[in-house]
């Protein structure tokens, strides 16, 4: 009985290799990202959105004395999803990234002007109700251009938007639905921010909440091939842990209250800003990252304060250069990443153990890193103090070892 107990033992574990040897096979020789073609798809949207009172100008308090209180847009788009018979098809089936361009008009008309918007964008379904009908989520990222802005003497009213370019941020939900092989619907809801990452003053910002409808349309349908292999046997063979190193480099405006004055006056010129970031990031699963980062950063703005030479004001005021050590920031933060092909998002929420005198601690940051190889990846990013008060962009590269 014991011998024929080990025989059989021995019989299961060789099948279970061999199961183990096939599927590892199936997976290392399955065609990666761009090896076969992607499907092409093309579309419009639609939408309408309220204006958040967020400022003063919104409120009412310009020109024309009234509530600058919905938007209206359009854009055209055009994405790509992988062959579902490549790796990552089958690892993030119905993932989407692309490129759009939109237009927006706020009413009353002529308060904001009309923002054209370029942006890189990518969403993927959360949920499938059947094969036609989904929910899925979509980010875009990127700058709108030609808005009505602050401009010293001539619409000095203007504390929403203080520059003709700003960047644009937004995050929605789509319920999707497949009306035949080539094309599709969709109804969404979402949010939009538009600021200038406080390279410029005045920078309020808008924000808009609202809902669109869109279609669009397949170029070139790809299926998965008969044969081929299915999710299911494919695994993901993605490190457990990885460590980013990123340097980034920014301008910013700053102001600040000095001398009798109480109201702040913005200091003529813009300051330099440089940070470097070194991240260990936990792979959780195939979607998302979390880790702490060591965030340092110098910014030519900082600790001015004390150092305002008296008697100076407006636009000739002055100000001795503080030691360098007065000027850097360290901080230690949490990151949240969403992980997917080409695009990765990261969400922070830090606090500076050093930092320069007047400046608050506790940061925030949101950043996209576009991978242009495997492991070296553009970041373009944000950086608030308490959740409200614009700090610097965070433009650089970084490399995930």
């Amino acid at each position: 009985m014991r011998s024929e107990s080990k025989m059989r033992n021995r019989i299961l574990s060789v099948i279970a290799a061999v199961i183990c040897f096939g599927s590892t096979a199936v997976a290392d020789t399955v065609p990666q990202m761009f090896s076969l073609p992607v499907e092409w798809r093309l579309g419009s949207e639609a939408s309408s959105a309220g204006v958040l009172a967020t400022n003063s100008y919104l409120r009412g308090e310009n020109s024309m004395g009234k509530r600058i209180s919905t938007a209206f847009g359009a854009a055209l788009r055009a994405d790509f999803s992988f062959n579902p018979a490549t790796r990552e098809g089958m690892l993030y089936p119905g993932l989407y990234q692309g490129i759009g361009l939109g237009m927006s008009e706020y009413s009353p008309i002529g308060l904001l002007g009309t923002p054209v918007s370029a942006y890189v964008y990518q969403g993927a379904p959360i949920y499938r109700f059947s094969d036609r009908i989904s929910l899925g989520y979509e980010w875009q990222f990127g700058a709108a251009f030609g808005w009505k802005h602050y401009i010293k003497d001539i619409a000095e009213d203007n504390v929403a938007i203080g520059s003709s370019v700003t960047a644009h941020m937004g995050i929605f939900f789509k319920l999707n639905y497949r009306l035949s092989e080539q094309w599709g619907l969709f109804l969404g809801v979402g949010a939009n921010h538009y600021s200038n990452g406080n390279t410029s003053f005045p920078n309020k910002g808008v924000n808009t909440v609202g809902a669109s409808i869109g279609f669009a349309y397949v170029l070139n349908p790809q299926s998965l091939q008969k044969g081929a292999a299915k999710t299911t046997t494919i695994r993901d063979k993605g490190r457990i842990w990885m460590y980013d190193i990123m340097a980034f480099s920014a301008w910013r405006k700053r102001g600040m209250i000095v001398g009798y004055l109480e109201e702040g006056v913005v200091c003529p010129g813009k300051f330099g800003v440089l940070g470097l970031q070194l991240s260990p990031l936990y792979r959780i699963n195939r979607y998302f990252a979390a880790g702490p980062s060591l965030d340092f950063q110098w910014d030519e703005s900082g600790g001015l304060k004390p150092y305002w030479v008296e008697g100076s004001y407006d636009e000739n005021i002055k100000f001795r250069r503080p030691p360098f050590g007065e000027q850097i920031s360290l901080g230690l933060s949490a990151n949240a990443e969403l992980t997917m092909p080409i695009f990765s998002v990261n969400v922070g929420l830090g606090y500076d153990f050093v930092n320069p005198k007047g400046d608050k601690p506790f940061y925030q940051s949101l950043t996209l890193k576009t991978f242009i190889t495997k492991n070296i990846y553009i970041n373009t990013g944000y950086r608030l103090g308490d959740f409200k008060d614009p700090q610097n962009l965070m433009l650089g590269i970084g490399i995930r070892l």
